[in-house]
């Protein structure tokens, strides 16, 4: 293992400035979901440089990638993930350029070795992780089909290995009401802004009778048009989610009843979508975690999780649950700055975030060598996930 992990860190370490220079490209250049045009293509350029078969725009997307290593022969596949899109107006603000640049240097890395090692050696350019289900689509079009473990990391505000993530699913409710002169005849409106009103009431409510851990949170994207007409359109948007699927579910039909019992209070009627994306819960694979941990350690990084579990949600969720699967989390600023906030913008484009990035990287590297190359660990690894 220590020849291994020379000849990885020899290889990151040659090819750091390329890495940094990727990371910062895409950080210069934010693309929201859907549309990372430039990124993806930077990535698919710099994959194919190092040997990988790309094919750019899979699994129905322009901006998705699988990039397969060559020299491929029996043994465990292993698929790096690699994360692009940023979020609107404040760019990169969770860290996915390092996602995609520590991926590509650890895809990178293996493969200059790939030779020596047995098994499938994968990169998937997984889009539009905020909010659009990247992944999910990707899992929809059979590319996770006899991967034996996918593996990324993510920039957080701590290392932390086992945290999973948040079931979620995205909703959308409007009411239609009746106009009315809010002075002169509000007895002949119905107000469709009272019916959401009355909804973020119930959810109010309902909040003290959920479980731990559990969130809705929502926002008002339509209240009307002026104060002295009443209300005819109203609309808000909810997340609703939960630690495990079946709970999310739950709380989706306790959302719905509040949004009918307003519409029933108000006259309004009700209409309800389920919008953007639904991610499941993640379940981290034990045995990956701790050997990713391992690696990192030694890359020097060390692992210093939060008291708390306060969790997000992914579509990494999704992948966990239907191949063995690790997201764990890499320290790249200090634990008071907010994740998807304007400070986390900038951690993401610092020096702090490039040295994380490139420890990260030498660890999902190495990781992807011990599944490759460890007689019987692919076969626990799905012990494991079957167990749970």
């Amino acid at each position: 293992m220590s020849d291994w992990r020379m000849k990885i860190d020899g290889a990151l370490d040659r090819m750091e400035q390329r890495l940094r220079d990727v990371g910062q490209e895409i950080f210069d250049h934010p693309e929201v979901k859907f549309e990372e045009v430039r990124a993806s293509k930077l990535l698919a350029s710099e994959l194919e440089k190092g040997g990988f078969k790309v094919e750019l725009g899979v699994a129905g997307m322009e901006t998705a990638i699988r990039a397969v290593h060559p020299a491929s022969s029996d043994g465990p596949t292993v698929a790096i993930l690699g994360e692009y899109d940023a979020l609107p107006e404040i760019g990169h603000a969770c860290g996915h350029n390092l996602i995609a640049a520590g991926a590509l240097g650890a895809a990178l890395a293996v493969g200059s070795i790939k030779s020596e090692l047995p098994g499938t050696l994968v990169f998937y350019g997984t889009p539009a992780e905020e909010g659009g289900g990247g992944k999910v689509l990707m899992i929809e079009a059979d590319l996770f089909d006899g991967v034996d473990a996918a593996i990324m990391f993510h920039p957080a505000t701590h290392t932390m290995i086992g945290r999973g993530s948040l079931a979620i699913t995205e909703v959308k409710i409007e009411f239609a009401g009746k106009p009315s002169h809010a002075s002169g005849s509000p007895e002949k409106g119905i107000n469709a802004l009272d019916a959401v009103i009355q909804t973020f009431n119930g959810i109010n409510a309902l909040r003290q009778h959920i479980k731990d851990g559990a969130r809705i949170h929502g926002i008002i994207s339509h209240g009307g048009v002026k104060p002295n007409i009443v209300p005819e359109y109203a609309a808000a948007e909810f997340y609703v989610r939960a630690p495990k699927n079946d709970y999310r579910d739950e709380l989706l039909e306790k959302l719905r009843k509040c949004a009918e019992g307003a519409a029933l209070a108000t006259g309004a009627t009700l209409t309800w979508s389920e919008v953007g994306h639904a991610y499941k819960a993640m379940k981290p694979n034990k045995i990956l975690g701790e050997r990713f941990l391992e690696h990192l350690v030694a890359a020097g990084v060390p692992h210093n999780p939060p008291e708390d579990n306060a969790m997000g949600s992914t579509d990494m969720g999704d992948v966990t649950q239907v191949v063995p699967g690790i997201h764990p989390y890499v320290q790249i600023c200090e634990e008071d700055v907010a994740g998807h906030s304007r400070q986390f913008t900038e951690a993401s484009g610092s020096e702090r975030g490039a040295i994380a990035m490139i420890a990260a990287a030498k660890a999902l590297a190495m990781t992807t060598v011990d599944v490759l190359s460890e007689p019987g660990l692919s076969e626990r690894i799905w012990e494991e996930f079957r167990a749970t």
